[in-house]
C-alpha cells in the first residue's frame, strides 16, 4: 500500500504555510499557517481568502506529517473581518451568499473536526472568519493588546459564524450577550481574564508561546492529545443547533436591508444609522 502524499499546500494564495517544529518523519511536524495580509495591513477574507480559510482544515486533518498547526495573521493584526466587496456580493447575489454559507459552516466544523490540535496567536485586531478559528483553536492565545471584536451587529446582521456556539461556553451568557450585541472589544487581557481565550501574554512573546505550545503538543502522544480533544469538542458539537440557527439568521441579514446601511456606513467611517 502506497504512503499518501502529503497535500500540495502551495495551492492557496491567501494562507502562508510553512513547516518548523520538531522533525518527525524528516520535516517539521507544526504546520505554522499565517493569514496575508494583501491590503499591506491586515488580512481580509475575500472570495479566496474565505473559501482557503475554510478548506485548510481538511488538509490538514488529511496530512499524516502534521502534528499540530499554528495559526497566525500578518502585518498589523490577526484579522480585519470579512471584505466589503464579498459582503456586498452577497447581500446582492443569491448564489454568492449560498456558497458563502456552506464556506461559514465548513469552516467552524472543519477546525472542530481537525484531529490535529490546533494554536492561535492574535495580535492587534481579530475580527471576523479569522477570529471564527482563532476562538475555535484549541489553545488559544492573544496579546495582552490584542482587541477581539465581534462586528456582525455593527454590519447589521445577527452574530453567526461561531459566536452562539462558543462564547457562552468559554465566557458565561451574560459576557457573551454584551459583546456579541453591542459589538464591544475586548483586549487579550480581559479575553484571558473571562476565559475568552486560554492565554494572553505581551505582543513580543506571542509567537514564542504559541510555537513552544505547538511544539510540546507535537511531541506528546498523538492518539492521547488527539482523543481528547475529540472528546472536549463533544461540547461544541452538541451547540451545533445553536449554531446553525445563528447562521441561518445571520445569512437572512444579508439579504435585508440593513446590511446594506451596516456596508454604507463602514464605507463612510460613520457610525450607522438603522
Amino acid at each position: 500500500m502506497s504512503t499518501p502524499q502529503p497535500p500540495d499546500y502551495q495551492r492557496y494564495r491567501t494562507l502562508a504555510i510553512t513547516r518548523r517544529g520538531p522533525v518527525i518523519q524528516g520535516q517539521g511536524s507544526v504546520l505554522d499557517i499565517q493569514m496575508r495580509a494583501a491590503n499591506g495591513k491586515l488580512p481580509t477574507a475575500g472570495h479566496d481568502g474565505h473559501f482557503e480559510l475554510a478548506e485548510i482544515w481538511r488538509d490538514v486533518g488529511a496530512d499524516d506529517s502534521v502534528r499540530c498547526a499554528v495559526l497566525r495573521g500578518e502585518g498589523q493584526g490577526f484579522s480585519g473581518g470579512g471584505d466589503l466587496g464579498l459582503v456586498q456580493d452577497m447581500a446582492q447575489d443569491f448564489a454568492v451568499r449560498s456558497r458563502v454559507w456552506r464556506e461559514a459552516r465548513d469552516l467552524v466544523y472543519n477546525v472542530i473536526n481537525c484531529d490535529k490540535p490546533i494554536v492561535s496567536a492574535m495580535h492587534g485586531p481579530a475580527v471576523g472568519a479569522g477570529l471564527v478559528a482563532g476562538l475555535l483553536a484549541d489553545v488559544s492565545i492573544a496579546a495582552s493588546n490584542a482587541r477581539i471584536v465581534d462586528g456582525h451587529t455593527r454590519l447589521g446582521v445577527a452574530a453567526g459564524d461561531h459566536a452562539a456556539m462558543v462564547w457562552p461556553l468559554l465566557c458565561g451568557m451574560a459576557k457573551a450577550k454584551y459583546h456579541l450585541m453591542l459589538c464591544e472589544p475586548v483586549s487579550g487581557t480581559e479575553a484571558e481574564r473571562i476565559g475568552l481565550v486560554s492565554l494572553a501574554v505581551a505582543e513580543s512573546e506571542l509567537l514564542p508561546k504559541a510555537y513552544e505550545v505547538a511544539d510540546r503538543l507535537a511531541a506528546g502522544s498523538q492518539s492521547a492529545i488527539r482523543w481528547t480533544k475529540y472528546a472536549l469538542n463533544n461540547w461544541l458539537r452538541m451547540a451545533g443547533p445553536n449554531f446553525d440557527t445563528s447562521l441561518a439568521l445571520e445569512f437572512m441579514g444579508f439579504a435585508g436591508p440593513d446590511v446594506r446601511e451596516g456596508v454604507a456606513s463602514l464605507r463612510e467611517r460613520r457610525a450607522p444609522k438603522f
